[in-house]
């Protein structure tokens, strides 16, 4: 793979008047960031872990979910404990938006596989950013391989690069991701970053589009608006889940090899959800759910769903869970058709530790699948921890991160009484 000139994007917000950027950790700062619309005098607002002076006037509310910061001083004398192992800082969501501490020189395609109806436009964006905007486009071979694309002459273009997932790391290539498809094209670029993501603009060219807020008719435009760094980014957090499974000797040296202290630990990054069911059995799952170390109940039926806000709108909101807004920092737990008048959906803050474990007198093993996919096995002993991962997606936003999501219903609902519709009208032409 040839490489790329290395880019750092930034969060910046416009909530206050300090005179200097926010930039992230890896910006050394020591240039001025690219700019091309003039949000170089923007400022980072003050995040909710941050003291401030107590004050007699009032806070104006801002247009945030979580309105204004609230004072962390009560009293003449009490305040709020300061932690130094604090890694969340809530900024004012609608203040985000994106700037480059250098011009981006690569991006990343995410198309979905197999579908004929994409070719066209996957062409065009391709040949869009490598000829008129001289950019390195990476894509996964097997995109490639695709029998509707195999014979395509433009994939031997100038500044066209592939890799293969699991076996090529690019994390430190791409500037910036361009998703073709439905929302299963964003959790999979998701899937391909397990550390830091780069901003993730995605074109609804699927069937459905929760998650890809922009058309595909006027993406020439759109896409240079993001690359001169005029763009609001929202925030989707993920979580980091970590499956332990307990050491079984089996006299095998190959098994023996994979394990690290007696146990083997594999470490995810997830942005919908994560979903323990009871597999292939016919026996209802038993699972003990812990939260920070303490026991909150036994989950007894077909399972249990773990998401994130984003994810509130897949999995769990079809197991009777509500539908949470991404900026919203929390983590839900849905069971999955529980033997039990008393378990019902429950949020609970981002931050906490979750884990959960086959209860002692559970009748069979259980399974484990991370947005889809990874699906595993667990058995007595192991455990699945899950909390706030520290790498969220920055996905660029088409206006606004509450208009976006709005409409995203909207649009949803619209489409779900299409295909009603669609399919009463077929059964009444086959009657």
């Amino acid at each position: 793979m040839e490489d790329s000139v290395e880019s750092e994007w930034t969060l910046k917000s416009d909530a206050s008047s300090e005179p200097f950027p926010y930039c992230c950790s890896a910006c050394d700062c020591s240039e001025e960031p690219f700019h091309a619309n003039g949000f170089q005098n923007r400022a980072k607002a003050r995040s909710m872990s941050m003291p401030s002076a107590p004050s007699s006037a009032k806070f104006r509310r801002t247009q945030s979910l979580h309105g204004p910061s609230p004072v962390t001083t009560f009293g003449p004398k009490a305040c709020m404990l300061k932690n130094p192992k604090a890694v969340m800082h809530i900024q004012d969501p609608a203040s985000q938006r994106l700037t480059w501490s250098k011009p981006p020189k690569s991006v990343l395609i995410v198309k979905k596989i197999r579908d004929a109806n994409l070719l066209q436009p996957f062409k065009e964006l391709c040949l869009f950013l490598t000829q008129q905007k001289n950019m390195i486009v990476y894509v996964e071979r097997k995109v490639i391989e695709d029998p509707a694309i195999a014979n395509e002459s433009f994939v031997s273009i100038k500044n066209f690069c592939t890799f293969r997932e699991d076996y090529d790391d690019i994390s430190n290539c791409v500037d910036f991701i361009i998703c073709l498809g439905g929302d299963g094209t964003l959790l999979y670029a998701s899937s391909i970053f397990q550390e830091s993501v780069p901003p993730v603009m995605a074109f609804h060219l699927g069937s459905l589009g929760f998650l890809t807020p922009f058309n595909f008719d006027t993406y020439q435009s759109q896409v240079t608006q993001v690359i001169e760094g005029n763009a609001a980014i929202i925030l989707r957090s993920r979580l980091e889940v970590k499956v332990v499974k307990e050491y079984r000797e089996k006299g095998s040296v190959e098994e023996m090899s994979l394990v690290t202290n007696g146990d083997k630990t594999m470490q995810y990054q997830v942005l919908n959800e994560v979903v323990v069911d009871r597999g292939p059995s016919s026996y209802l799952s038993n699972m003990d759910l812990f939260l920070d170390g303490h026991l909150i109940t036994t989950v007894q039926g077909d399972g249990v769903i773990v998401s994130t806000p984003t994810g509130s709108t897949a999995y769990a909101v079809a197991a009777g869970a509500s539908m949470i807004h991404p900026n919203v920092p929390a983590i839900m737990i849905t069971p999955i058709c529980p033997h039990s008048l008393s378990f019902r959906p429950i949020v609970v803050p981002a931050g906490v530790e979750l884990k959960i474990m086959l209860s002692c007198d559970a009748r069979n093993t259980a399974w484990v699948s991370l947005d889809g996919r990874k699906r595993q096995e667990i058995a007595y002993g192991d455990s699945i921890a899950i909390t706030t991962s520290c790498f969220p997606v920055p996905s660029i936003c088409f206006r606004d991160p509450v208009n976006d999501w709005f409409k995203s219903l909207a649009q949803c609902l619209h489409w779900n009484v299409r295909k009603k519709q669609s399919h009463l009208s077929s059964e009444e032409e086959e009657f």
